[in-house]
């Protein structure tokens, strides 16, 4: 099964776009192309989708076992030409000093050969060492070829390619040119996600163009076809209600677009019919079981969402008459009373009595660990702690000291640095973002809680 890892030798070197850009320059070919992100990452995974034109999937250390992550690869790689798997940061980089969750680490797992995308601006002889210390750090890492990036010109160029035939074995796969047109526009929580960027698919087709006039596409291909088997991993295969019996909403936007595509099979799977739901528009909430609300950016559209008055009283009555409600980090600011952004004070949907605040800095960021209290809504009856992970700029203000949460915070910032997942009556909402994987089977639960609420309401004497 043909593989390519996508690293750099730091984080900014441009990796991303290049990533895309190799999705659609394949994708055009007539190549399925299955992509994948390492670690935890919404934004970069929209754009790697909408590139490939299929769902990329995360992979990461934190909150996957090894044999989860070779299963989940092999499962959606099945029918795949190639298999791009983007990295985050550089390629030793990492949290351990014994590099056990970096991304070399990663990429020796799925036995993946190596694309390193350099930054070149600047740089002429000393590439070569570069190169070379990378390929020596790590042996058992195939580093198989270099995307040269952000070059100055093609004088430029042809320096960079003479050093390195002359001093390493390294292939140069291809060498782009700089080029604003190139970059995709940032925001405090990186690129701006593609649901979001209305120049979204003018800017892939920039990044696929480029990608096919400077990038070798055949050394790219046959680098892939090199890949070394896999072991057999059986994959497991959940079981699958036959026919959905709860309703469930999830609000999906431009303002709310931060789903794990494998979350929402899984919900499917657990036996919940997803109604897509766009609360910028909609003035009614339609019939529902339950609700899910993802992250997003609610503070960029929190004018339009203050709005739709309508919307919001309704989904602030469906809570107050018991809906079951799960929402992540957006969600949650959105269920707050207001959400306050540069100089500008926006009224929620007031279902928890506080506000919120955006900070200049984040202020919680990375991964979490979360012990479940005794007032979580549906709560894992094994296994009591969760990893997971955050990323906000926003933090909680006038919030009631005797609120209740689903969460300890054992690491991570979480509502206020010691709780997370704000819980009344049937709503549970965290600034942390779960992952459903074998040790944390959220969805699940959710739709049985849904479930069980519903099959209560059913059986109420009039």
């Amino acid at each position: 099964m043909s593989r390519l890892f996508i690293s750099a030798s730091r984080k900014s070197s441009g990796k991303t776009s290049i990533s895309i850009g190799l999705c659609a320059a394949l994708h055009a070919r007539g190549h399925k192309v299955q992509p994948y992100k390492k670690g935890p990452d919404y934004i970069d995974p929209h754009w790697l989708a909408e590139a490939a034109g299929r769902n990329c999937y995360n992979l990461d250390f934190y909150t996957m076992q090894h044999e989860e992550i070779l299963a989940a690869y092999s499962r959606y790689s099945s029918d795949a030409d190639i298999s791009l798997i983007e990295g985050n940061m550089g390629l030793y980089d990492g949290l351990d000093l014994d590099g056990s969750n970096s991304n070399a680490a990663l990429a020796r797992l799925l036995k993946a050969p190596v694309a390193l995308v350099l930054d070149a601006r600047g740089m002429t002889r000393g590439i070569a060492p570069l190169i070379l210390g990378y390929k020596a750090f790590d042996t058992n890492i195939d580093i198989k070829g270099v995307i040269l990036n952000k070059l100055g010109g093609y004088r430029h160029e042809d320096k960079l390619r003479n050093i390195i035939e002359h001093y390493t074995d390294v292939k140069v796969l291809g060498a782009v040119h700089n080029s604003a047109e190139l970059d995709i526009e940032e925001r405090h929580l990186g690129l701006v996600p593609s649901n979001e960027d209305n120049a979204c698919l003018d800017k892939i087709s920039q990044l696929r163009t480029a990608v096919e006039n400077q990038v070798d596409l055949d050394a790219v291909l046959d680098i892939a076809s090199q890949a070394k088997a896999l072991p057999a991993i059986p994959v497991e295969v959940t079981p699958h209600v036959s026919a959905a019996d709860v309703r469930i909403g999830i609000i999906k936007n431009s303002a709310f677009g931060f789903y794990y595509p494998d979350d929402l099979d899984a919900i499917r799977d657990a036996g919940a019919d997803l109604v897509t739901i766009d609360n910028l528009t909609a003035t009614d909430l339609p019939e529902l079981d339950g609700l899910f609300i993802g992250g997003g950016f609610p503070e960029t559209h929190m004018e339009k969402l203050e709005n739709n008055t309508a919307f919001r009283e309704q989904l602030k009555q469906a809570i107050e008459a018991g809906l079951p409600v799960y929402a992540e980090c957006g969600g949650l600011m959105y269920l707050a009373r207001s959400i306050s952004w540069k100089d500008t004070k926006c009224d929620m949907v007031g279902a928890i009595p506080a506000d919120i605040t955006m900070e200049k800095r984040p202020q919680g960021r990375g991964y979490v660990q979360l012990e479940e209290t005794d007032d979580s809504l549906w709560p894992d009856a094994e296994n009591r702690i969760i990893a997971a992970h955050e990323f906000h700029y926003s933090r909680f203000i006038n919030l009631d000291k005797n609120a209740k949460f689903a969460f300890r915070v054992l690491r991570g910032t979480g509502i206020d640095g010691q709780h997370d997942g704000y819980v009344h009556k049937n709503m549970q909402a965290n600034y942390t973002h779960l992952r459903n994987t074998n040790s944390n089977q959220w969805a699940k639960r959710f739709v049985d809680f849904v479930r069980q609420c519903k099959h209560q309401a059913n059986t109420k004497t009039p």
